[in-house]
């Protein structure tokens, strides 16, 4: 058998800072994709929330229309958590979407169960109008708050960042 040369690999590469810096990079991204698409989603919601309540004939279940503008309250609250990185708006913004995600599956299980009862709100059968937007949406958001790199942005965990 001949000898075979043996390349020294270490056990651990270091992290070099460009793969740091894109990692915030694109942790940073994801916050603001989610900043933009939660103002989004309030609008068309509240624009369906507000037409369904003032302007449609024949309403006679206020419920879904009024659940729709919760939700579009909600995700404008929520979208101020992710575009401006304060230690409060963090808060919130877990509170707002911790609410939004119980809100989208009791409603999302009682339009399957009742569906008279609840009608077509943005919660209807978990979001399907919307893509199931509002179900997943909510729970990549808190992933994402609660993600170390993220807590530091804010200011949470041992940031660089001064927090306000």
């Amino acid at each position: 058998m001949g000898s075979v040369d043996k390349q020294t690999v270490p056990a651990t590469t270091p992290r070099s800072s460009e793969q740091v810096n894109l990692k915030h990079d694109l942790l940073s991204a994801i916050g603001y994709i989610l900043g933009v698409s939660y103002p989004v989603l309030a609008l068309s919601t509240g624009v369906r929330a507000i037409f369904q309540l003032f302007f449609k004939d024949n309403v006679v279940n206020y419920l879904a229309p009024s659940l729709s503008a919760v939700a579009a309250a909600c995700y404008l609250v929520a979208a101020v958590g992710f575009l401006y990185r304060r230690r409060w708006t963090w808060y919130l913004s877990v509170i707002v979407l911790g609410v939004e995600t119980l809100m989208t599956l009791v409603v999302g299980t009682l339009s399957l169960l009742y569906p008279d009862l609840i009608g077509r709100t943005v919660w209807h059968h978990f979001g399907i109008d919307y893509g199931f937007f509002p179900l997943f949406q909510p729970l990549l958001g808190l992933v994402w708050l609660f993600w170390p790199e993220t807590l530091r942005a804010y200011g949470l965990r041992g940031s660089t960042r001064a927090a306000a």
